[in-house]
């Protein structure tokens, strides 16, 4: 998937936005990524576990989210499933993050006109 064009997933589905941007801290099982959307957001984004998996398995059939065979360490609970971004997925969350960019400069700039 290394030829595929990044912008063609754009725009992404704000949810899949969100758990992109968790993953690019690492690699994170379920509940790690609900915590980290809720952080990164200041909590105006929650996602329940239907919506998480669901959202998850989007991503990774998209191929821009990877589920991992294997657990962190032998204490882990066996239960949690560890997701990581794949590389075309890190390619897609810098485009997103871009096009999200230049909006919000676009913006500023319109709302202040003569400060940009």
């Amino acid at each position: 998937m290394a030829d595929v064009n990044p912008s063609s997933f754009l725009p992404i589905p704000q949810a899949q936005f969100h758990v992109l941007v968790a993953l690019t801290e690492g690699e994170k099982h379920g509940y790690a990524i609900m915590q980290a959307v809720e952080g990164s957001s200041g909590g105006i984004v929650r996602m329940g576990p239907a919506s998480l998996y669901g959202t998850l398995k989007r991503l990774v059939d998209q191929g821009l989210a990877e589920e991992l065979p294997h657990r962190p360490g032998p204490d882990d609970d066996q239960r949690r499933r560890y997701y990581r971004l794949s590389g075309l997925g890190r390619r897609v969350c810098a485009a997103e993050a871009d096009r999200l960019a230049s909006l919000v400069r676009i913006t500023r700039a319109n709302l202040r006109p003569g400060m940009a």
